[in-house]
């Protein structure tokens, strides 16, 4: 986007959305480097919220990130107009209040907010709405085939990104530096409660959830102290091993420039592997700008095709953990209970839902997109995706995992297990991953009755495993 360079304008409005940091911000620093004068805004969007269960802890995370936000604004000489509404009302209204020539936005890539941005920017008028990008390293063409295409397999993707990264380096947009030109407006810039919002307390102080810009840095200075062993940890749930930071990078809490930055700078086998997974997100919001059809359809085509099983009461015990199968039930439960789930586990319980009961990847989908205090749209695509085969550089069709084996490799003592399906702690070791192999005589032994105090598996993945490839072979024509 060009700007101006041999003057100041008089006036800008900046709009934060999933950028809730006062640092290495694009739009702000573009602002301040460029007005004299510079608003700062936040819009409790009632599009979205309206939509939302009212006990979500995304929005108390998103409250407690602005309580922060606003408060260092305040501390540079600026603050934070935090308003509750139609941005696309809200937005327009602001910026003619304050009198500015320009409103000015990190980017977005998911369809609905291109669209509400395009809305946003034919209701300004003659106010300009410049765009920046800020939450990824590359985006739009910047990282294409020779042939000028978009990448659909990760390697290749990685390998051009890593060459352009080698060429342009990391780019900082600093604020503090130039925050003499943030103004306070006469207007009113009160938080919303939760309350008044029309949401009701969250359980983020009892899990310890660390919010705003300084829970992101305590937990990225805790994860630094144990990169070196993110290759060897990641995939084991029982362990503290992954960085924890997807949701402060979903709302903006913390810079992906920064962590890319430091990753480059770290030697280890450990910080090459956490870069490829950031390079993955990166990619994934690759494929959402280029095929946005993939919110509602198969990145391949071919594969909607498919016929799923419309089984409501499976999908209800996949989605309260009451699978019969512990590792996932763990998984769905830290879910429901906690707002996360680690990386290995959401491709376990994706696969069991999607090729071990048969049912739509679109549904498990939604309830992630539902549960996850890091739901970010690209990311759960591409994921959910990459599971049932249907996306890019997905795991092929006949590629089904198997939630005993995923169990026994990735939690082997059980000890994630019995953290969220206490019903099973007192199983021993040899049985934790499949309960029902247990003889009367030893369920008794461990007051354990599979049927009765954890329940018995809803499918056979023997089983279960022919009929996914029965169903993959059908719908593709093939006999392979």
């Amino acid at each position: 986007m060009t700007m101006p360079t041999d003057h100041f304008e008089d006036a800008a409005l900046v709009w934060f959305r999933r950028d809730l940091r006062s640092y290495d911000q694009a739009a702000l620093n573009h602002a301040l480097t460029h007005y004299r004068r510079v608003y700062c805004t936040f819009v409790f969007d009632t599009r979205i919220l309206d939509l939302l269960p009212r006990c979500d802890r995304r929005v108390d995370f998103i409250r407690r990130a602005l309580q922060e936000l606003q408060a260092a604004l305040r501390d540079m000489g600026g603050d934070l107009i935090v308003c509750h509404g139609d941005p696309v009302l809200e937005v327009p209204r602001i910026a003619a209040e304050l009198g500015v020539s320009a409103v000015c936005v990190n980017r977005d890539y998911d369809p609905d907010a291109i669209a509400r941005d395009a809305e946003v920017r034919r209701c300004l008028g003659d106010i300009e709405f410049l765009d920046f990008k800020d939450q990824v390293i590359f985006d739009h063409d910047e990282v294409m085939t020779q042939g000028g295409t978009s990448y659909s397999v990760f390697t290749p993707y990685k390998n051009a990104w890593l060459r352009r990264l080698a060429l342009t380096g990391v780019h900082t947009w600093p604020v503090r530096e130039h925050a003499a030109h943030l103004a306070r407006p006469l207007i009113a810039c009160e938080l919303p409660t939760l309350k008044r919002l029309g949401f009701q307390d969250t359980d983020l102080d009892e899990l310890s959830i660390p919010t705003g810009m300084s829970g992101a840095q305590r937990m990225f200075h805790d994860f630094i102290e144990r990169l070196d062993a993110y290759g060897d940890t990641r995939d084991f749930p029982a362990i503290n091993g992954t960085s924890c930071l997807s949701p402060h990078l979903r709302f903006g809490t913390i810079s992906i420039r920064e962590l890319v930055a430091y990753a480059q700078t770290q030697a280890g086998k450990g910080a090459q592997i956490w870069l490829s997974e950031l390079i993955w997100r990166d990619f994934y919001h690759a494929i959402l700008w280029h095929h946005p059809g993939v919110v509602t359809q198969s990145f391949k085509p071919k594969y909607d095709a498919l016929k799923w099983d419309t089984a409501e009461g499976s999908f209800t015990a996949w989605q309260t953990g009451h699978t019969g199968y512990p590792l996932v039930d763990a998984a769905m439960r830290q879910l429901s209970m906690t707002g996360f789930m680690h990386n290995r586990l959401r491709m376990v319980a994706a696969s069991f839902l999607v090729k071990d009961l048969g049912l739509d990847w679109r549904k498990g989908e939604d309830w992630f997109a539902e549960k996850l205090l890091d739901y970010d749209l690209a990311a759960n695509n591409g994921g959910w995706q990459w599971v049932a085969s249907t996306g890019c550089d997905a795991q092929p069709w006949f590629r089904i995992l198997n939630p005993i084996t995923q169990s026994e490799k990735f939690d082997p003592q059980g000890r994630f297990i019995r953290q969220f399906v206490p019903e099973l702690v007192a199983v021993p070791q040899k049985f934790i991953h499949a309960p029902w192999t247990m003889s009367a005589t030893e369920q008794a032994a461990c007051g354990v009755e599979i049927g009765r105090h954890y329940s018995r598996p809803l499918v056979d993945h023997g089983l279960a495993r022919q009929r996914t490839l029965a169903r993959y072979r059908d719908a593709l024509g093939t006999t392979a």
